[in-house]
């Protein structure tokens, strides 16, 4: 059973939420995995996550400022297939760092089983690690691992504080980058990758997501786009190559079109077009290995 939330930790978020897009577009993503819990073939569970959204819950994404398009298949679809990237790095290759890249109201910490062992690091802005850290302690949730808050501005320069809260060089980490890149401009993405990549060790994973090109400019998702513009969270990157992006800062990476087999679990109904077939909108969920 979903934790309860008391009005005033409630009334909390949802002010932070109101004066902070980024923070909204959190609870977007909280409301959706709330939704998700909800139905009886659900792909996860989050129980932490109705109290997360608070309201966004009920009122769906376009109602409470999201995307017009109201919920997409692509995030319950990628907090899977990322669920099971880190499951699958901690157990089967023995990986105890990850770091969560842009944390927002993430609640892997607490909601995977993870190996003991297990060290996981948030990285956000300290406000919003600090609201949910609240709204968590209220419902005495406990994380299923070593937990470390790292509150940092993810656009400047952030690896000496990872390492100073414990983070090791030299051991191999698992880092995700969950619904982050595509609201940074070409030189930020650089900027994070080049500061992720320095610290990781030889066999260190990596997931992240990321819209092909057409995805910026297709007709088809204009609605999306332009609502994300008016919030004041505009996407702005974009690759049609993340395999060639990712191998120029040591990776090799394996990226799979949202609809795929591996990126699918029965829940993608539109038809999947191969890579570079037609200009037509797409997503990818982007795995790799650091080789270098």
């Amino acid at each position: 059973m979903a934790p309860r939330s008391t009005p005033t930790i409630g009334y909390q978020i949802a002010i932070l939420g109101r004066v902070d897009p980024w923070a909204e577009t959190a609870r977007w993503a909280a409301a959706a995995r709330a939704r998700e819990t909800r139905r009886p073939d659900r792909l996860f569970e989050d129980p932490w996550a109705e109290l997360l959204a608070g309201d966004a819950v009920a009122a769906g994404s376009e109602a409470a400022g999201g995307p017009a398009a109201g919920d997409s298949p692509n995030l319950v679809i990628r907090t899977r297939f990322f669920d099971d990237l880190l499951v699958e790095a901690a157990r089967a290759r023995r990986i105890r760092q990850v770091v969560v890249v842009a944390a927002g109201l993430d609640t892997r910490a607490f909601r995977l089983d993870w190996p003991v062992g297990t060290r996981l690091f948030e990285l956000d802005r300290s406000q919003l690690l600090e609201a949910k850290d609240q709204l968590l302690a209220a419902t005495g949730a406990r994380p299923a691992c070593d937990r470390r808050t790292v509150g940092a501005d993810l656009l400047g320069a952030w690896a000496e504080l990872l390492v100073g809260n414990g983070f090791r060089r030299e051991q191999p980490a698992c880092w995700l980058a969950e619904g982050f890149v595509v609201y940074l401009t070409e030189q930020e993405v650089g900027d994070v990758l080049r500061q992720l990549s320095e610290l990781s060790a030889a066999g260190s994973r990596l997931g992240l997501d990321v819209p092909n090109r057409a995805f910026l400019t297709s007709q088809w998702t204009r609605q999306i786009t332009q609502a994300m513009a008016r919030r004041g969270t505009p996407y702005r990157f974009a690759t049609d190559e993340p395999e060639s992006l990712l191998a120029e800062f040591g990776w090799a990476a394996e990226a799979t079109q949202l609809g795929e087999e591996g990126a699918n679990y029965g829940r993608w109904p539109y038809p999947v077009l191969p890579r570079g077939a037609l200009a037509m909108p797409s997503g990818f969920l982007v795995t790799a290995t650091k080789v270098e």
